[in-house]
């Protein structure tokens, strides 16, 4: 790849990171806990039956975005590693060890033998190879996939089971990112078909589930693949999975989720929002929640527009926001205040709540200070202009209309004047490319702190338009450096220097939250608040 194709790929895999991870998880909540827990030894056979709101039209899971799609196609492909949700620490899988040279740009996977996909063919280093080197070519779809390859030199087949993957600059991100869905490797016989078949007629892999049936906007069923012997370090089972079949069910409306859920329709619900959760609880089921790794939802403010340029101003704006009682009055039970710009189920999360508390006093001080004088009708101006401020959303999460329209009183009560203006979702990733906006709303989900560098570094798409600063050291080398205590404090440094100069206005964690039946055991969240369902049964 050249220069420029590394930095047109890092820009789409931000935007579509941006776009698709908010765009159908439009329920919350917090805590979590395993499903069904103390019924006893667990047992094989049966089926679940998940009711998801949405279908993302692919069964590709290169190329899929939405965790609802997500949740199924998940269970068809392996990764060569994994990660553990409560360390992030990187596990093996299809790969039993790595080397990673020291200037992170050299990564070598040592894969297990007898791994087999479902056509029966093996797994190799040279299918690896196929895999990664095709990820250019998948088009539209595939930029999150796309983006963790950017930059890659070369990838080499060293020996039948071992492949080496060769970056042109530090990319420490690389080994979570083998981690994730985008990059689970599918067979030959997959990576040789066209991107628009893989996404209609599914994949070929080698975990856990097959694909046997998809109808758009309908269903999608699984089954359990016989034989499979190679799962994740960090599954409690051996060999098989439990359950013989895995259907999922698209049903839009939350109402008649819940209604399937409480009469036993279902086992398992998506996306339970505020309105459903009373029906839910004392019953015979168990709400699940988990906060989204990664950017939280908040205010991308445009930080080259003249008002926002001055930093009072935007250190006014986080002072306005009462996250507590957003997260309290618009989201579901237990959704919590943003305490960073990153959820604190990321990875190097540093905890930087007193400088996101809601302080109306200081706000007015700080807008004073920048020489905003409040009217007579409470909205500041100066130099004859208003105080105000267009703040751009989109229809993708029941949430966000709710949510702006409490932050837009908050605004007025230190004097800034809001406009919210609705686009159709895929109005996004064009507003953010083309800087026309003052402030957006949205959120990223990724398990790994990079996302910093890939939302914020002017060195990348730069969205959010901040200046060059000692931020982009900080964001650079923390995907420079393998030495997990640097990585740690240059992350810390970086979160602090967006919290202290309000380059971005975190406001709420996204939470993920189902409804599950209790006669579902080890339903459990990976790092990505997403499902693997391997572990899972039915007594």
């Amino acid at each position: 790849m050249t220069a420029l194709s590394d930095v047109r790929t890092s820009r789409w895999a931000a935007l579509t990171a941006l776009v698709t991870t908010s765009v159908l998880l439009t329920a919350c909540g917090s805590g979590g806990g395993d499903s069904g827990s103390g019924a006893g030894q667990p047992k094989s056979g049966g089926t679940l039956t998940f009711a998801v709101g949405s279908d993302a039209g692919c069964v590709d899971p290169q190329q899929v975005a939405s965790n609802e799609t997500i949740y199924s196609v998940r269970q068809v492909v392996d990764s060569l590693t994994d990660q553990d949700p409560k360390t992030g620490k990187i596990v093996p899988w299809l790969a039993k060890s790595w080397d990673v040279s020291s200037d992170a740009t050299t990564f070598t996977f040592h894969l297990r033998s007898g791994v087999t996909f479902s056509d029966g063919t093996k797994l190799t280093a040279q299918v690896v190879k196929d895999n990664f080197d095709a990820v250019p070519e998948l088009g539209a779809l595939g930029t999150l996939a796309q983006g963790y390859l950017s930059g890659v030199k070369s990838t080499t087949v060293v020996d039948p089971l071992a492949v080496k993957v060769t970056f042109e600059q530090p990319n420490a991100q690389f080994l979570q990112a083998t981690s994730t869905h985008s990059l689970g490797i599918e067979s030959s016989a997959s990576v040789k078909r066209t991107p628009q078949q893989k996404c209609s007629d599914g994949v070929i892999g080698s975990g856990p589930f097959v694909l046997k049936q998809y109808v758009q906007n309908q269903s999608l069923t699984l089954a359990k693949r016989t034989g499979y012997a190679w799962g994740s370090a960090r599954w409690s089972k051996k060999g098989e999975a439990y359950l013989d079949k895995l259907v999922f069910k698209v049903v839009p409306e939350a109402g008649v989720r819940a209604g399937s859920l409480q009469s036993g329709q279902v086992d398992a619900i998506s996306s339970v929002g505020k309105a459903n959760e009373a029906a839910l609880k004392g019953g015979q089921v168990s709400l699940q929640r988990r906060a989204n790794p990664g950017l939280v939802f908040g205010l991308g403010l445009n930080n080259s527009r003249p008002l926002l340029k001055d930093a009072k101003v935007r250190q006014a704006v986080l002072f306005a926001i009462n996250r507590q009682q957003i997260a309290d009055t618009v989201f579901p039970t237990g959704t919590q205040p943003a305490t960073s710009v990153l959820a604190h189920t990321t990875p190097d999360h540093a905890d930087l709540a007193s400088g996101l508390t809601f302080d109306a006093a200081k706000a007015k001080s700080l807008l004073n200070a920048a020489g905003w004088k409040a009217g007579s009708d409470g909205i500041r101006s100066k130099g004859g202009k208003k105080l105000s401020l267009t703040i751009k959303w989109f229809p993708n999460a029941a949430t966000n209309q709710p949510a702006l329209e409490l932050i837009q009183q908050q605004f007025k009560a230190v004097g800034v004047d809001v406009t919210l203006k609705q686009l159709q979702v895929t109005q996004f990733a064009p507003t953010l490319q083309s800087g026309d906006y003052d402030a957006v709303w949205g959120n990223v989900t990724r398990a790994d702190p990079d996302i910093l560098r890939s939302s914020f570094s002017t060195k990348l798409a730069n969205f959010y338009r901040l200046p060059p600063s000692s931020l982009d050291t900080a964001l650079s080398e923390q995907a420079a450096t393998i030495d997990s205590a640097k990585r740690r404090q240059l992350v810390t440094q970086a979160q602090q220097l967006l919290v202290r100069n309000a380059y971005y206005a975190p406001v709420v964690e996204l939470q993920t939250q189902l409804g599950v039946s209790k006669k579902v055991h080890d339903l459990d969240f990976d790092a990505s608040s997403r499902l693997q369902l391997h572990d899972t049964w039915i007594g």
